[in-house]
């Protein structure tokens, strides 16, 4: 017996992000039944779906496109339904082998500079003009073997060394170093000369131990110019007592490190790498493209961002070839691309091999699905460099970085080419850090409010009726406090400081 009374539907939330999509975002987990509504469309659920997963807003044939973000993401292995999960069960990429592209450049570009403002930050301005976030001694080992006595010389320095404008000694752990050959030791040696250069480091002792193929005297030819006090070489293998000779280097680099104090900068000095790891399906509705809108906002400025993950462009390559500085960028990230197929290829792995298990299960289901919220990191700008692995920064404005998507390798690659902080999005959560701060930002309040030790900043907010200036305006200002030294990441406070470097070769 009813009581008369009509019940309530309750219509759950799903967004549509582009007018040409045929698929809604679930922005909750759904049961058959249940129904959503967009833009006054409304359907019936047909079976259970996640937050962040993918569901038909329309019918959709066996062969035709999925539509997200406006662009085929795969195409449909069997016919669906209004109101069914879209996912790896019946879907499958578009992509295949290697493509030929055109020069085809947008007539409307976002450049450099645009609106400079007088924002600035309180930096440590070194005797090259290098602009660090922060005054701190690292510990830069040639090789492998003597991970544990840099750990060693870390550990007992922090406890001599007190001076309130260093933020602490830190050594950065590594198998490399010894046993390569080629290209393989070209990337081990410039990826540890980019961290040396680094304006992070007030100081930085080089430790070789003597019989490494990376030796110091070889390596110091890599480095290249640098500030004889700001830059020590031990050979432990060449003195009695590593540890007696280690920390008296320490101190010489402390005592010249904490000559320098904060002074106001411009924002332009400003040097920030972009990357994402973990993603789920909110990944390029929320964080990307937030982190976009600060990319765009402080290349406005006359700051630099730079964007990595080479094979989480692939099926998206062709938005940020539109947007090259001239035809000379344009083949040089054709090249870019093309040489990380190759590099796939070589080693007779699918080039567009599905997202990670973690991706999936946060509802990205194929690589150009993660692709197009990928670059969305780069926001709108112009492309103006694009750099080889272990190259430093050269230019203002947007670079590409030739890097892989594994978060370690990718960060380290970032921080190498001169990145003061890295912005790291993430949907499903890591309590990674690389060696300069790395902001976790989350895709969704849920992780946000459940990992506090790992997660910086919400961006999951988007959703909860909060304005992308707004909260690009908020994440700008949170940037700043950070760089000023006000703020610390959760990398930071716990300590999660790592390092890893790509290998591509034989070991001896």
């Amino acid at each position: 017996m009813t009581s008369g009374k009509r019940q309530a539907i309750q219509i759950h939330q799903a967004i549509q992000i582009h007018q040409a999509d045929n698929v809604w975002v679930s922005l909750q987990d759904l049961q058959p039944g249940d129904m959503i509504e967009v833009a006054g469309h409304r359907l019936e659920v047909k079976e259970e779906i996640a937050s962040g997963h993918k569901i038909a807003c329309e019918p959709i044939a066996a062969g035709s496109n999925i539509i997200k973000y406006g662009f085929p993401i795969g195409h449909a292995t069997t016919d669906i339904l209004p109101g069914q999960w879209v996912h790896t069960h019946n879907v499958k990429t578009n992509l295949e082998g290697e493509l030929e592209y055109v020069y085809l450049p947008k007539s409307e570009q976002l450049t450099p500079a645009d609106q400079r403002g007088d924002a600035t930050f309180a930096g440590y301005v070194r005797e090259n003009g290098d602009v660090g976030i922060r005054n701190e001694i690292w510990i830069i080992n040639t090789v492998g073997c003597i991970n544990k006595v840099a750990e060693n010389l870390a550990r007992t320095a922090n406890q001599m060394i007190q001076a309130d404008n260093l933020d602490g000694v830190h050594h950065f752990p590594h198998p490399y170093g010894c046993s390569q050959l080629g290209d393989d030791l070209v990337y081990t040696q410039k990826i540890l000369a980019g961290l040396v250069q680094h304006p992070n480091a007030g100081g930085v002792l080089v430790l070789g131990l003597g019989c490494e193929n990376n030796y110091i005297d070889l390596f110091r030819d890599v480095i290249g110019p640098h500030h004889e006090q700001r830059v020590k070489f031990l050979s432990v293998q060449q003195v009695e007592d590593e540890m007696e000779a280690g920390l008296e280097l320490i101190q010489e680099l402390a005592a010249y490190a904490a000559q320098f104090t904060r002074e106001e900068v411009p924002v332009s000095k400003l040097k920030v790498g972009l990357k994402c790891g973990g993603s789920d399906g909110l990944s390029g509705i929320t964080a990307n493209p937030l982190v976009g809108a600060f990319s765009d906002k402080l290349i406005a400025a006359g700051g630099s961002t730079v964007l990595t993950e080479v094979p989480e462009m692939f099926g998206a390559e062709t938005i940020l070839m539109e947007r090259a500085k001239d035809e000379q960028v344009f083949e040089q990230i054709v090249e870019l691309v093309n040489r990380f197929k190759q590099y796939f290829i070589k080693y007779d792995m699918p080039v567009y091999e599905n997202p990670s298990p973690g991706n999936k299960k946060g509802g990205i289901t194929t690589l150009e699905e993660k692709s197009l919220g990928c670059v969305q990191k780069g926001g709108f700008a112009r492309v103006d460099d694009v750099l080889p692995y272990g190259e430093r920064i050269r230019a203002t404005g947007l670079s590409l970085l030739q890097g892989p998507g594994n978060d370690l390798v990718s960060v380290t690659a970032l921080a190498a080419s001169g990145c003061q902080m890295v912005l790291f999005t993430t949907g499903r959560g890591t309590p990674f850090g690389g060696p300069v701060p790395t902001v976790k930002i989350s895709t969704n309040t849920a992780l946000y409010e459940r990992k506090k030790n790992w997660i910086d900043f919400n961006a999951g907010k988007l959703l909860d009726n909060g304005s992308m200036e707004k909260v690009t305006d908020e994440l700008f200002g949170y940037l700043l406090d950070l760089a000023t030294g006000k703020e610390r990441t959760k990398n930071e406070q716990y300590g999660y400081k790592e390092i890893a470097i790509f290998k591509d070769g034989v070991t001896l």
